[in-house]
């Protein structure tokens, strides 16, 4: 698959415990990114982060964390990227999602 040489990078930060109709939130949204033929998805596990309550989640022994930072990247043209938004409106409750214009280099099938 081709994508322009002109793209749009959507990142989503959400928390590792964060569910979608009894899935990881994380797993539902790389399911419904291939479902909607996107150029690809990747996950992201952080060891130590905090969000909006400055909670600090840690992989740290004597601090463990049980709902670490997720982090999901897609990227793909501008149009592909603004049909998804709708469908993370409603799936994250809870986080910070981001839009960066981006130049792609290479792409590989």
């Amino acid at each position: 698959m081709k994508i322009p040489s002109e793209g749009r990078l959507l990142r989503i930060f959400i928390g590792e415990q964060d569910k979608w109709q009894g899935v990881p939130l994380y797993e539902a949204i790389v399911i419904l990114a291939r479902r909607e033929k996107m150029a690809g998805a990747t996950v992201i596990k952080g060891c130590m982060g905090f969000g909006c309550k400055s909670h600090l989640h840690t992989t740290k022994i004597l601090r463990m964390s049980e709902d670490l930072p997720m982090i999901i990247e897609i990227v793909d043209s501008k149009e592909k990227i603004d049909n998804f938004l709708p469908h993370l409106d409603e799936m994250v409750k809870e986080g910070l999602v981001t839009l960066e214009d981006i130049n792609v280099n290479i792409y590989r099938a």
